[in-house]
């Protein structure tokens, strides 16, 4: 077996990303958190999620994320798959997030990007097969 089993993001201010993640996945709760030091600099940090998959938000990020358009190594974006798009963008446009983009119409899935306040790239897809080949047709 291989799963995800948690993302370990640096931010600017664990609320203000919080407020994002929460209004995202509101039945995750804050699991843990606390305070530590991470070489020679002060952090808290929460994990914010459910029993199988959270997210450790550490903060005193300093810099921005890195440039979408570019071509600097890193992460490109990351996903979550959901089982309602619609409603999970409502509540991320309701708590003041805009998507950045939406995928192109697709018979077997429907997916939006946002940016976090961090500046990372998030996509939401819902799957509406459960066909491999299905959910991966190109159109």
């Amino acid at each position: 077996m291989i799963r995800l089993e948690h993302l370990n993001l640096v931010v600017k201010d664990i609320q203000i990303s919080l407020a994002f993640y929460q209004a995202a996945f509101p039945e995750w709760i804050i699991r843990d958190g606390g305070e530590s030091e991470w070489y020679g600099k002060p952090r808290n940090w929460i994990h914010f999620g459910d029993n199988n998959l959270y997210l450790t938000l550490n903060d005193n990020g300093e810099q921005d994320a890195r440039k979408l358009t570019g071509h600097q190594v890193g992460i490109a974006h990351f996903a979550f798959e959901v089982g309602d798009v619609e409603g999970l963008t409502h509540r991320l446009q309701n708590a003041g997030f805009k998507p950045r983009i939406r995928g192109p119409e697709h018979p077997f899935r429907q997916n939006i990007y946002f940016l976090d306040p961090d500046g990372n790239e998030v996509e939401f897809v819902q799957y509406f097969s459960d066909l491999t080949e299905q959910r991966n047709l190109n159109i």
